[in-house]
């Protein structure tokens, strides 16, 4: 009875993400579920009882027990799967470069995507939109921290090398080979530490092959986002959480590492915080004994206490700028964007006022992107006072009780691809950006023009290739995390699932954020998956074959 009641709620999330999903990429809203009641209602039936079969074929798949097989060992027997089975770290690292090595000689030395061109404007001082959109401290000190500071630093620190030694694309080479090296070494490592858990060769052979052909690993190694070298960290995170929950003594020199860690989560992402607020709290409830409960506390008051003091004391005096309060408010302003397009007949003169303040309402409607926020946001009042927010969201709560589902279709609208698979858009930015270019930088690609099409073509179709596709399927892979987390849950693994948190509050950013099914956004959890799957098996001991 407890398999078929968690079964059945899969199998109804699945059924509503299909049944939502669908009727948001036709219509933009619930209209298509509306207008086709009936044909909604047997589809949904339908799903329910496929994924119903499904999920009870895996659930009794996964418990089933399995005898070890001989079919690969002719691949046992080869000169490369011995390197591999000895030096698993060594071994991956240098096929990944291998692998890699054709994009990163098509698109040297890297690639800029809008937003590090950005930061690289707000190293160099260059006036730029960031430095537009909040009310500076000292408007000489153009760095704000809507980017972290760390990544602006690094990522303009090297190109200001390049342009000591006159060679601007060698500068931002060298921070191509450092985020390479980086994200090769932590896919490696993943493997090495899967194997040190008893994880079956054929999988991590499997998983290699996946982190060097899949087009997204390579791309995304040259390009200049601070996503990547977060989802390196957030590997390591999960990788230390289970090191945590499965020792029963935490060394000196293992905690000075994991606060390290930390640190640096914190200082690569502006939401790292979050990710480790709504995760390793959960550690003080393993049944460790006082002492080592007494460790997680003080790590966890030491990490708050460093996020604090970076945000409110050390930037601050170095006048660097915080990022503006609009980037939390991307849902609500959403919602109110939608209703002032749907509603606008509805909204009276002082509502008109006040919303105003923050957002400009005259151009406020046509303005609005059902799937992306920025066009909204980009218009607010940077001078808005506390009290004017206030205010505010007081019409945003009356405008709520008036028309509910306005709201609830803004936000499906905005975030249906994180859990519809069928949605698939923004994996990966190829282009140059000649932002920087237009202030004076040397910075071009090769003449390696038509190899550079090839590849593109390849990674834009990645994503539509049947099965092979869905591995880096954001709505897919957060179907998996689900999964594995109600199978947890099922199983009454409850330490298992802290494993899976930090995914779990990387998808919950991704509903908050401004963009539909962004890539970008997603990445930490999807680099993550082969990991948080290869737990999965070990948790659940099932045979190496």
């Amino acid at each position: 009875m407890r398999k078929k009641v968690f079964i059945s709620i899969l199998s109804l999330l699945y059924s509503l993400f299909c049944i939502f999903g669908n009727s948001f990429k036709k219509t933009d809203s619930f209209k298509y579920i509306e207008s086709h009641k009936l044909i909604v209602f047997i589809t949904f039936i339908v799903l329910l009882v496929f994924f119903y079969l499904l999920l009870s074929f895996i659930f009794n798949f996964i418990e089933k027990k399995r005898k070890n097989s001989n079919r690969f060992k002719k691949l046992k027997d080869t000169k490369l799967y011995k390197l591999f089975d000895k030096h698993p770290f060594l071994f991956s690292f240098i096929i990944m470069i291998l692998l890699w090595l054709p994009y990163i000689i098509a698109f040297y030395p890297i690639i800029l995507s809008p937003d590090p061109s950005f930061q690289i404007k707000q190293f160099f001082g260059i006036p730029n939109k960031y430095s537009t959109y909040s009310v500076m401290i000292d408007p000489l000190v153009t760095i704000t921290n809507h980017h972290p500071v760390i990544h602006t630093l690094l990522l303009g620190g090297c190109l200001k090398l390049g342009t000591i030694i006159n060679n601007d694309n060698l500068g931002l080479f060298f921070y191509s080979m450092i985020q390479i090296t980086i994200l090769a070494s932590v896919l490696s490592y993943t493997i090495k530490f899967l194997k040190s858990l008893g994880i079956s060769n054929k999988y991590l052979i499997i998983v290699l092959l996946i982190y060097g052909l899949v087009p997204v690993f390579p791309i995304y190694s040259i390009s200049a986002v601070k996503d990547v070298i977060f989802g390196s960290l957030i590997i390591l995170y999960i990788i230390a959480l289970y090191k945590i929950v499965k020792s029963d003594e935490l060394k000196p020199k293992f905690i000075i590492k994991f606060f390290i860690l930390l640190v640096l989560i914190v200082l690569f992402r502006n939401n790292g915080i979050h990710t480790i607020l709504l995760s390793l709290p959960f550690l003080l409830f393993l049944k460790k004994g006082k002492k080592i409960r007494l460790k997680y506390l003080c790590i966890i008051i030491l990490i708050f206490g460093f996020n604090y003091s970076y945000n409110s004391i050390i930037l601050p005096h170095f006048k660097i700028t915080p990022t503006s309060v609009r980037e939390k408010l991307s849902v609500p302003f959403q919602q109110t964007a939608r209703y002032v397009k749907e509603h606008g007949d509805e909204v009276s003169l002082k509502e008109k006022t006040v919303i105003d303040k923050i957002l400009g309402y005259e151009t406020l409607a046509s303005r609005y992107n059902p799937e992306l926020a920025d066009p909204v946001k980009n218009e607010y009042n940077k001078y808005a006072t506390n009290e004017d927010l206030k205010d505010y969201f007081g019409v945003w709560f009356d405008e709520f009780k008036k028309h509910p589902k306005t709201y609830v279709e803004a936000t499906i609208n905005n975030t249906y691809g994180y859990f519809y698979p069928l949605k698939t858009s923004w994996y990966y930015h190829s282009r140059l950006d000649t932002r920087i270019v237009e202030d004076g930088f040397d910075y071009h690609y090769n003449g390696l023009k038509n190899t550079r099409k090839v590849l593109d073509s390849i990674g834009q179709a990645y994503p539509y290739i049947p099965i092979l596709g869905l591995l880096i399927n954001i709505a897919f892979n957060v179907w998996v995390i689900l999964f594995m987390f109600m199978y947890f849950l099922y199983k009454k693994k409850y330490s298992s699932n802290i494993y899976l948190l930090p995914s779990l509050v990387l998808i919950l950013v991704c509903f908050a954020s401004p963009a539909n099914t962004y890539f970008r956004y997603a990445l930490p959890f999807v680099f993550a998956l082969p990991l948080n799957i290869g737990i999965f098996i070990k948790e659940n001991k099932l045979k190496k074959d």
